[in-house]
């Protein structure tokens, strides 16, 4: 009965494993089928503003779960850029638009029309799309901490780069990630038969002063047992 039981929780796994696969690799072929749609769209936008056509698409990914979300089917607004529309069909507080590639182009206008991206048009070209999507999330165009990284992590993943027809030559930033801020951790001394704060401070470096600071003592007392932070 045991060995039954373990066979078809064997046997289930698999199907489970199975069925994700299945739906990672239908959830990627519909990406690569909506690139192909909309490449051309992009890349002309690439030509005349100088944004680069894998940001456009990455960010229209992102946005718009390769345009399955309900905003993008309908009201065709693959950018989540908001204002009223005039669709009965949903209730929404985003625009609506007369086809995917209004949506484009309202995209650009967006960026073009906000002071906090306008300078992003002066200072980065159509191949750095590192900088653009650092620069559009420094603006606000997303509340979320890690957009940028998501949209340049869909760059990658899908080759999107080699749609912004870099010249042969060109040599792609590097950009080194800032270290973290870790917080401080105190070090701690536990008080031993004997001890004072003299010879605390002269073993552990510091000074009476901050030892009483960091631990609100109000006079030099100490009990065997207790624990200083230095």
């Amino acid at each position: 009965m045991k060995k039954k039981n373990c066979l078809m929780l064997f046997v289930s796994a698999i199907c489970l494993f199975i069925g994700l696969l299945s739906a990672t690799k239908a959830k990627a072929t519909a990406t690569e089928e909506y690139i192909a749609a909309h490449l051309d769209c992009a890349q002309n936008l690439m030509r005349t503003y100088k944004v680069p056509a894998s940001l456009i698409l990455a960010v229209a990914i992102h946005e718009s779960a390769s345009g399955n979300s309900k905003i993008a089917r309908y009201l065709n607004n693959h950018f989540g850029v908001k204002g009223p529309n005039s669709n009965t069909e949903i209730r929404s507080a985003y625009r609506d638009y007369d086809s995917p590639d209004e949506s484009y182009q309202g995209f650009i206008d967006f960026l073009e029309d906000k002071s906090s991206f306008k300078s992003l048009f002066d200072t980065c070209d159509q191949y750095n799309y590192r900088a653009w999507a650092r620069g559009i999330q420094r603006g606000g165009y997303a509340h979320s901490r890690t957009w940028s990284s998501q949209v340049i992590a869909i760059i990658q993943k899908y080759q999107l780069y080699q749609y912004d027809e870099r010249p042969e030559d060109y040599i792609e930033p590097t950009y080194h990630a800032r270290p973290s801020k870790m917080r401080k951790k105190h070090r701690i001394y536990v008080v031993k038969r004997g001890d004072n704060l003299n010879s605390i401070a002269d073993k552990k470096g510091t000074t009476v002063k901050t030892l009483m600071k960091k631990n609100g003592l109000k006079n030099s007392l100490l009990q065997p047992g207790k624990r200083l932070r230095y």
